[in-house]
């Protein structure tokens, strides 16, 4: 598809919805996409599922019409459900009986519509959002030491630093864009060094100058190290901490008991940890930024305040090139931050426990029901849920019965729900599956809002597409059912800039300079002013001018005016004869449950079925491309292909969290995860769970490749993966005698019209057949006694272009002449592994010769950290 230029006509300035990148999208109408030059995040740079978006708007499977037990509902017939079942769950329980499960999905003024409902009228705190898995333990940190949730650091930070610091963050593959601009700066000034500390040897650590495969979970005993080591350099900033801060003394005493055997509770090489412990020392403009490998954690909380405090000291905060930065998971979970969509915090970044502060919300809303105190938190919420405490459960954009722990438990939970309600894009999901009431809600492109970044950056969100069906806005949906329940008045907006206008208002209320978070400058934009809004950094106070940084002044919004050293110590998970600890994390091309990049087969070429990786010494005689079975909490387990990875943490495994019922049914690994928390947070631990890796014992092994999806129960084992247009890959295993496997699934694939042509050994287990219909290949199946069966990239791509390969070809499933085939490793460009190998032995020895022979690498650019490792390799091999 042509490019989009920014003068097109009809070209959208609107946000793109995955990260908490928030980068700026410029989007048409018919699927053209491009990065934003103007848009401060990204300068028109996109990541792979930034530049698919043009190829997720008209996706098969829409909720397009509300429904009541499964049928075709009115919106009125719907609505005076919704507020029915919540009407009667209160009348049952009181108002503790209600719930609201809300997503970093929606836009700021749905999330802010939610939060009014469920807090201000409906009386329940319980209203807890899908960012609790990603960013709760950043936002206890936050408050501990700031005394609000405030990220102090902005992207520039990381081009301007002298040395920039990832834990627990695969950059290069969960945020792209800024992994780009941090190589970009690297080019310019060589002399500036990145720091990767994480078990894996992920993709960000290809490029860096250091790798500190630190053991999962002792974040807290490496920054404690740091912080003993900075005091006894002499390097705190003495002034600084006396005049700005408070607590250090304690903070340094547990350092220090730490810091005695720093190697020994982070497993790292003694002298890698002198070297980045001189570094930091010896780098005054130094970012630490962190993800979900320090929030994931039982100890996620004291891990950001244990970065946080050797930033304190050094006095590294509020200034260019310096401080920690907490990046987001998701498009807008600062926005539901704002407008207090986790269950212990109030809109506008008030707080029940600080005096006055309930009843300025109370009074903005009109609310003489607020609820009184926070509510339930995610874990616990569906914990309640299962034991019959939630009466009505309303679920908005998100899919917990795959992304919660223990999410064995959560399907169980949601099967006894006695009132479900789900918004929803996508009509089947695992979590809709149980709904009593499914209603269609807006999609990406047809949303108009405004979300915010992880740099504090407002960015409007703007419909390119009208509602398809008839879906409609998720604030509008709120809203209804609030009438519905008697207060109509509190919620008769007529748009998204009124329900704006009305956040931004509140957060000037009782604030005069007393709390970071203030848009009261913008609670005056008339429609006109918030339809054209350009992105912009908050604080907009109404009553002074905004900060270019905030605490660059030393000011911090604690009642004592100071930052807070918070005393953190390292705790020690336990050890387990013969377990692994589980990894889970993302891929580079998919998002969450996979609704939407999922139905983009470019987007499924680079990883197509669910894998857990191991370090080869680990895997306990398992083969590399078996299947694994992997036993965890409870004894639940998943199902998945067993890859050797070098780079893996010995003692350790990952394995993606993308993989869903509709999918792949045993290869969702949450169920294997407990739903162990953080004390402070209450963040679930999905990086902790103690595992154990077998055999998966299958009579046979196959695949097949149709231009139909089949239900993910032909086998006892199955991943679905859109291979092309219309063309569908099915990962195969299972028990019956594979003759009768074959010949099931042949009955299943048959068709009136076309031609079978076969191969088959029953003696060796070996079957093979493609279907040929109306001069083309239709389907294609192998089957064999184990995974060692032909790549199934040429047969995809063969199915995909409608062409017929020779018979001996096909049965052979591969080109009878010409290079064997690779799988993808460039989405923007489809160039397979073979190219760049192809490359690398013509004489391309940068990234940048590759590109050049390829265009491997010269799209987003999250490609790049594998042609540098295959680039090593392929010199290893040709040596």
């Amino acid at each position: 598809m042509d490019a989009l230029p920014p003068s097109s006509p009809g070209a959208v300035r609107t946000t793109c919805p995955y990260c908490g990148v928030g980068c700026g999208v410029l989007a048409a109408p018919d699927g053209r996409i491009a990065g934003d030059p103007d848009h401060p995040a990204n300068r028109g740079r996109l990541c792979s599922k930034g530049t698919a978006l043009g190829e997720t708007l008209n996706l098969p499977g829409r909720l397009l019409h509300p429904e009541v037990m499964g049928k075709r509902a009115s919106w009125d017939a719907a609505l005076d459900t919704v507020a029915e079942g919540f009407r009667r769950a209160q009348a049952e329980l009181g108002r503790d009986g209600l719930a609201l499960y809300v997503s970093g999905q929606l836009l700021t003024e749905d999330y802010y519509v939610a939060n009014k409902l469920a807090k201000g009228f409906l009386g329940t705190a319980n209203i807890d959002s899908n960012s609790r898995l990603c960013m709760a333990s950043a936002v206890a940190a936050h408050r501990r030491a700031f005394g609000e949730d405030v990220v102090t650091g902005v992207y520039e930070d990381l081009e301007t630093a002298d040395l920039v610091v990832l834990v627990g963050s695969n950059l290069a593959w969960c945020h792209p864009v800024l992994f780009q601009r941090i190589m970009a700066a690297r080019a310019l000034r060589p002399t500036m060094r990145l720091v990767i500390i994480d078990p894996r040897r992920t993709p960000s650590a290809e490029s860096a100058d250091l790798h500190l495969p630190i053991r999962p979970g002792s974040d807290v005993a490496l920054y404690n190290a740091l912080l003993a080591h900075l005091d006894e350099r002499g390097l705190a900033d003495n002034a600084y901490v006396e005049a700005h801060t408070e607590g250090l003394d304690a903070a340094l005493a547990a350092a220090r008991a730490d810091a005695a055997d720093a190697a020994g509770r982070t497993g790292l090489d003694p002298a890698d940890l002198a070297t980045f412990l001189r570094w930091f020392a010896e780098t005054p403009r130094v970012v630490t930024l962190w993800s979900q490998g320090i929030n994931q954690s039982e100890t996620g909380t004291d891990g950001a305040n244990a970065i946080i405090n050797a930033h304190l000291l050094t006095g590294r905060i509020g200034r260019p090139g310096m401080g920690p930065l907490s990046i987001t998971g998701q498009p807008n979970a600062m926005g539901g931050r704002e407008v207090g969509a986790l269950a212990n915090m109030l809109a506008g970044h008030l707080d029940w426990s600080v005096a006055g502060e309930a009843d300025l919300v109370r009074q903005h809303w009109n609310a003489p029901n607020l609820a009184t105190g926070p509510g339930l938190k995610a874990v616990d919420l569906f914990r309640a849920l299962g034991r019959g405490r939630i009466g009505a459960l309303w679920i908005m954009a998100t899919n917990p019965a795959v992304s919660l722990p223990e999410a064995g438990l959560v399907h169980e939970a949601l099967s006894r729900a006695p009132f479900l309600v789900v918004s929803e894009v996508m009509r089947e999901t695992d979590t809709a599956a149980y709904a009593h009431v499914r209603l269609p809600a807006l999609g990406w492109a047809e949303k108009k809002g405004t979300v915010t970044n992880s740099e504090r950056m407002i960015s409007r969100q703007r419909s390119l597409l009208p509602p398809p069906g008839e879906a409609r806005a998720d604030w509008w949906i709120i809203s209804q059912v609030a009438a519905r329940l008697g207060w109509g008045s509190d919620f008769a907006w007529t748009g998204p800039a009124a329900i704006f206008r009305e956040h931004a208002a509140l957060t000037g209320r009782g604030n005069n300079g007393t709390r970071a978070f203030d848009i009261s400058g913008l609670a005056g934009l008339t429609d006109e002013d918030y339809d054209a809004l350009a992105p912009t950094r908050w604080p907009v106070p109404a009553s002074a001018s905004a900060k270019s940084r905030l605490f660059a002044d030393g000011a911090f919004p604690m009642p004592s005016g100071r930052a807070k050293f918070v005393a953190v110590s390292h705790r020690q998970r336990p050890e387990g004869a013969g377990l692994l600890t589980l990894l889970t994390g993302r891929l580079r091309d998919q998002w969450h449950t996979m609704t939407r990049t999922g139905g983009v087969p470019r987007l499924m070429a680079h990883a197509p079925e669910p894998v857990l990786t191991v370090h080869p010494e680990d895997a306990g005689g398992l083969t590399d491309g078996s299947l694994v079975r992997v036993t965890g909490h409870a004894g639940a387990e998943a199902v998945l292909r067993l890859r050797y990875d070098p780079g893996q943490r010995r003692g350790s495994v990952f394995a993606p969290m993308h993989w869903t019922a509709q999918a792949a049914p045993r290869a969702r690994i949450n169920p294997a995860v407990p739903a162990a928390t953080d004390p402070v947070s209450a963040q679930p631990a999905l990086k902790s769970a103690r595992v154990k890796l077998s055999a998966y014992d299958a009579a046979w092994h196959g695949f097949l490749i149709a231009r139909r999806r089949l239900e993910p129960d032909v086998a006892d084992w199955v991943a679905v993966s859109l291979a092309g247009d219309g063309v569908y890959r099915h990962e195969l295993a299972g028990a019956e005698i594979p003759q009768e496997a074959f010949a099931r699934l042949i009955v299943l694939l048959g068709h009136e019209e076309g031609e079978w042509a076969r191969l088959e050994d029953p003696k060796a287990g070996l079957h093979r057949a493609v279907l040929l219909r109306d001069g083309r290949v239709d389907a294609a199946l192998f089957i064999g006694p184990d995974h060692d069966l032909p790549s199934r990239d040429w047969l995809s791509a063969t199915l995909g272009a409608g062409n017929v390969a020779p018979t001996v070809a096909l049965l052979a499933g591969s080109p009878a002449s010409g290079p064997a085939p690779s799988p993808t490793l460039c989405v923007c460009h489809g160039v397979a592994e073979g190219a760049v190998r192809h490359a690398i032995a013509g004489g391309a020895c940068s990234v940048a010769m590759v590109g050049e022979a390829t265009q491997a690498g010269t799209g987003c650019g999250s490609c790049r950290p594998e042609i540098t490792a295959l680039l090593a390799r392929v010199a290893v091999e040709l040596a």
